[in-house]
């Protein structure tokens, strides 16, 4: 085993039945808390009130979710809007009580805990939970249209058996990353979705690269049994995988450590995806398609049959 990322020899596939057998254990697990542990939504979700809060000075958001806390608004979400002068507070729905009645007491409390900064109410709307309801439900449509368009694609464009690989890797990273919000309790919103359609992006494009590259080689070299043409090809493009995973991954974490809580959420689903996407594109996909069957012939071009024989 040589360990030149540009020139490896690792015997990635003899671990293919480990591998999956680990996968299979893991979404079970997360499946099992979908079902009995559910999504912990966020306020795009289920609704809630929306307060604006502007202030003549730049203000610190710690010092504001301090405030709030002590007025009896603990759970509520707050963040910079815009400028550092402006302040976006989201409260969970309160029973019998309006907006109006929420943002008059939010707006008192921060009064008196600043000492009369001059904190002034900008705006403040209800999104109600008919209308969480409708996004959960687009969100959903969102991500199955993803995986059908998808579906199509690879149906089209491999050999059965390699995209039954792809479609089954892909479904594996957005079961595992919606899982492990929901193992963990991690607020899932309108970011987070947008993350999970990011991750199906990502881990069919890394997939795709592997395994165009198995094609390539099965059509292309006489020798060797399937296995080593496939590990050759995941060796092939391991540089190519591991250095874009790497600096993807390098972005996001840059992103989770300062991009504030708001991209909280957002940075955990992408990293989460991006690891298991790299990890799926060998495992999952690759090692699928192997134990399917897939032969070099199955990818070998047919040759044409001429229409007509001449003497």
């Amino acid at each position: 085993m040589r360990f030149d990322l540009y020139n490896t020899n690792i015997d990635f596939l003899r671990w293919g039945k480990l591998a999956i057998g680990w996968s299979v254990t893991v979404l079970l697990i997360a499946v099992g808390s979908l079902l009995f542990r559910g999504m912990n939504l966020g306020l795009d979700f289920t609704g809630g009130t929306v307060i604006e809060v502007r202030y003549p000075e730049p203000v610190e958001i710690p010092k504001v979710r301090e405030t709030l806390a002590k007025a009896g608004f603990g759970d509520a979400q707050t963040q910079h809007f815009g400028t550092s002068r402006d302040v976006l507070i989201r409260i969970p729905p309160r029973d019998q009580r309006n907006a109006a009645a929420l943002s008059n007491e939010v707006l008192r409390a921060l009064e008196r805990a600043e000492g009369g900064m001059g904190a002034t109410l900008a705006r403040a709307e209800f999104v109600g939970p008919q209308v969480g309801q409708e996004l959960v439900e687009q969100g959903g449509l969102a991500a199955l249209g993803a995986l059908l368009g998808i579906l199509i694609y690879v149906m089209f464009r491999f050999e059965w058996r390699l995209a039954v690989g792809t479609i089954a890797a892909t479904i594996h990273d957005v079961i595992f990353t919606v899982g492990w919000f929901s193992l963990f309790q991690i607020e899932f919103d309108l970011t987070v979705l947008a993350a999970v359609l990011a991750v199906i992006g990502y881990s069919v494009n890394d997939t795709v690269v592997v395994l165009d590259r198995i094609r390539e080689n099965f059509r292309k070299r006489r020798k060797g049994t399937t296995q080593e043409i496939m590990n050759l090809s995941i060796n092939e493009t391991l540089s190519r995988t591991t250095m874009t995973s790497f600096v993807t991954l390098l972005s996001v974490i840059v992103m989770y450590f300062f991009g504030g809580a708001v991209m909280r959420g957002f940075s955990i689903a992408m990293i989460i995806g991006i690891v298991v996407g790299t990890y799926s594109s060998i495992y999952i996909a690759s090692a699928s398609a192997l134990y399917l069957g897939i032969s070099r012939e199955d990818l070998l071009p047919r040759a044409k049959e001429t229409a007509d024989e001449r003497p």
